[in-house]
């Protein structure tokens, strides 16, 4: 992108942005903030709250337990908006449930157990860290090998290196589809496809492509998926996370954790364990209404922007910004490690700088808000519902002229344990 005049640029572009009347559906509490870290914690819906009150107003205190009657199958009808208007994917395969954590290991555990004899798993050292953390748990506790790729931290993961390391004797390939780190995505389809061609399973990680970048789960033919709520879909710090099971391979995939919302007649209170035949029986326990009620309304505004809309505005958003970063940030000592591709960058930007973390903490003094991620790390998140050009142009000007000022370096250089 060229840039002359940046500011009329930004301008010109939020004039012409189908999605400019998304931004009223959240909430500003400080208008002074440039919010750039959508990509951790997404903005709060305006709609949240009124639903959330209606819960505890209307349903808990008035209907008490009657309500169950309509909260027993919300977790279902949320998957199925999230299979029909955030991911690639069909009715009855998506569900929320659980933390991204506790959907990843028992999906995993039960893609270990449908390939006996398969003794290794592989994943690559770039992966989110609970994602590595919950596979080396597994290989330890089964006696298995868990290989890992070296990535490029800024490139991502290498069809070719993830190829080479896949053979006959892997049950499970688990990747991120988006890099946390630099935003890199990853070739979701040829991967997949490689994978079962040597008779594994494939188990991704949507955490930063769900609600930014499309996910084509369906048509590339994965197998098990799970993702998180509180990022692009705004459905607030902590929300419940959502698994997906491709349809064929629901009733012959049993997870490992055995609770009451998989049974088949759950109130019947039978005295053995019989799964549900659908996506349901990777559900555990008692789902949170609440919690589940809000990740429902962040998926409802993403319903009515239409994820091409959402990924066509981000495109231009992350391309903005790359653009600006080069011009007035990599002359000051960044360095831009997003992949410039278009169709390899994600819904974030990343820059690397030495004091990345000084730099991070004056720019939160600034009311601009990025996060940290090691080595030397700024991401940048553009939220496409909520985020305009104008933020991103008024944000890294802050950024540039802090860093030019030599305010970061007030700033200590030890990190904090949030970063």
């Amino acid at each position: 992108m060229a840039i002359d005049h940046p500011l009329s640029d930004a301008a010109d572009l939020d004039a012409a942005d189908p999605l400019a009347s998304h931004r009223d559906r959240f909430v500003f509490a400080d208008p002074e903030v440039v919010y750039l870290d959508g990509n951790s914690l997404g903005r709060a819906p305006k709609s949240t709250r009124e639903a959330i009150l209606r819960v505890v107003d209307d349903e808990w205190s008035g209907e008490l337990i009657a309500a169950w009657d309509h909260w027993i199958d919300l977790s279902r009808e949320t998957g199925d908006l999230i299979a029909g208007h955030v991911v690639e994917a069909h009715p009855g395969e998506v569900i929320v449930s659980d933390s991204t954590s506790v959907n990843l290991y028992k999906l995993a555990a039960a893609a270990l157990d449908a390939r006996p004899g398969r003794k290794v798993l592989v994943t690559d050292d770039d992966n989110f860290p609970t994602d590595r953390y919950i596979l080396q748990g597994l290989a330890a506790a089964r006696g298995m090998e868990l290989r890992t790729i070296a990535t490029d931290l800024d490139r991502g993961v290498d069809p070719a290196r993830v190829a080479e390391a896949v053979d006959d004797d892997t049950a499970l390939l688990c990747l991120s589809h988006v890099s946390y780190r630099s935003g890199a995505i990853a070739d979701m389809a040829a991967i997949t496809a490689d994978a079962h061609a040597k008779g594994a399973l494939v188990l991704w990680d949507l955490c930063h492509s769900a609600g930014a970048v499309p996910v084509p789960l369906a048509s590339a033919g994965v197998d098990l998926a799970v993702g998180c709520t509180y990022k692009y879909l705004n459905g607030g710090p902590g929300a419940p996370a959502f698994l997906y099971v491709r349809r064929e391979l629901q009733t012959s995939l049993r997870q490992p954790i055995w609770g009451w919302f998989g049974q088949r007649d759950q109130f019947a209170m039978g005295e053995t364990y019989e799964p549900v035949d659908g996506v349901e029986r990777f559900q555990v326990g008692t789902p949170p209404v609440i919690g589940v009620t809000a990740v429902r309304e962040g998926v409802r505004i993403i319903a009515e922007a239409g994820m091409k809309a959402i990924r066509e505005k981000s495109l231009r958003l992350t391309e903005y910004a790359d653009a600006l970063c080069r011009a007035w940030l990599e002359p000051i000592g960044f360095t831009v490690v997003t992949p410039a591709e278009a169709e390899r960058r994600g819904g974030h930007v990343t820059v690397h700088h030495p004091e990345a973390w000084r730099i991070a903490q004056a720019m939160r003094d600034a009311k601009v808000v990025p996060d940290y991620r090691s080595p030397d790390r700024i991401r940048l998140g553009l939220a496409p519902l909520y985020t305009r050009f104008a933020d991103v142009h008024e944000g890294l000007t802050r950024v540039r002229d802090l860093v030019t000022a030599g305010r970061h370096l007030e700033y200590g250089a030890e990190r904090g344990r949030v970063t």
